[in-house]
């Protein structure tokens, strides 16, 4: 779930770099004491979300803003329906237009392709995973977006577990030194974090599974048939992620595999944002 003070800042910094020292637009064309109605117009089908950052918005732009929610995280939208509306001062609508357009866009266009992806492996026990290849400073909203599309948020950051990839294992020496070199360092510094390893071929999997001490091994760039294999090789001893070329094309292909996890960079760095528009309401 969302922080609400990483949201509160985050929302403070958003605001200032759209507004500046104000809305001149609005400020020399909408008199101060003017109120008014606009709705959230959605324009694609897909999964809407962002509401509940957007209520934050609108109330840290304005607390007297009102808005009437139709929709809520999660619901499958269509095009022509309305989200919410919201009513009071016009200056303050017209002032988080914006950063509430953009923020949902994105939202609900990672919600809805994560959901999308999810629909084909649904008949399967594989879970859909994030990764960090994510908007800067955004990631919090983004991986709540994939969570509200029904992923399973990897890790948030590189300090809440151990994952050992490809180019640690070659700076580090190998698979035995990385692993080595990972182990020493929890103990020395007394951490409890989840231990993770890449590997890139069969080789590399069988050092890791002679070492050990992991919980998950990341299987990438496998093709399905030789993921399979390498599923069974495992045989359940460690948590398996595959990842690298997956897409919705061939995802099934893999799901089917017997992986826990599949996890695809591009929920979150390649998607189409929902189309949106906040649109007056005259009377």
């Amino acid at each position: 779930m969302i922080d609400n003070k990483e949201l509160s800042l985050f929302i403070k910094r958003a605001l200032s770099e759209d507004l500046g020292d104000g809305d001149h637009t609005s400020l020399s064309t909408i008199p101060e004491q003017a109120v008014g109605k606009a709705m959230l117009l959605v324009k694609d089908d897909g999964i809407i979300a962002g509401i509940e950052v957007a209520l934050q918005i609108f109330k840290q732009v304005d607390d007297q803003l009102h808005i009437n929610l139709l929709k809520q995280d999660g619901d499958y939208v269509k095009k022509g329906e309305t989200a919410f509306l919201v009513e009071g001062s016009v200056q303050s609508i017209l002032a988080a237009e914006r950063l509430v357009l953009n923020v949902m866009q994105r939202m609900s266009g990672i919600a809805t392709k994560t959901f999308k992806l999810n629909e084909i492996i649904s008949g399967t026990s594989a879970k859909l995973l994030d990764t960090r290849k994510t908007t800067p400073n955004m990631r919090f909203l983004e991986k709540e977006a994939v969570r509200i599309g029904g992923g399973v948020n990897h890790r948030f950051g590189l300090f809440d577990m151990i994952l050992i990839k490809d180019n640690h294992v070659d700076f580090a020496g190998g698979i035995k030194a990385a692993l080595s070199a990972a182990h020493n360092y929890l103990r020395g510094k007394s951490l409890n974090l989840k231990v993770e390893i890449e590997v890139r071929n069969n080789k590399e999997l069988s050092e890791v599974i002679e070492v050990g001490g992991i919980d998950r091994i990341l299987l990438d760039n496998y093709a399905p048939e030789d993921l399979k294999e390498a599923v069974r090789t495992i045989n359940g001893r460690y948590e398996t992620e595959a990842s690298g070329g997956i897409t919705e094309h061939n995802i099934l292909h893999y799901a089917t595999t017997g992986v826990n996890y599949i996890s695809i960079g591009a929920l979150t760095h390649s998607v189409k944002s929902m189309d949106l528009s906040l649109k007056s309401i005259l009377n």
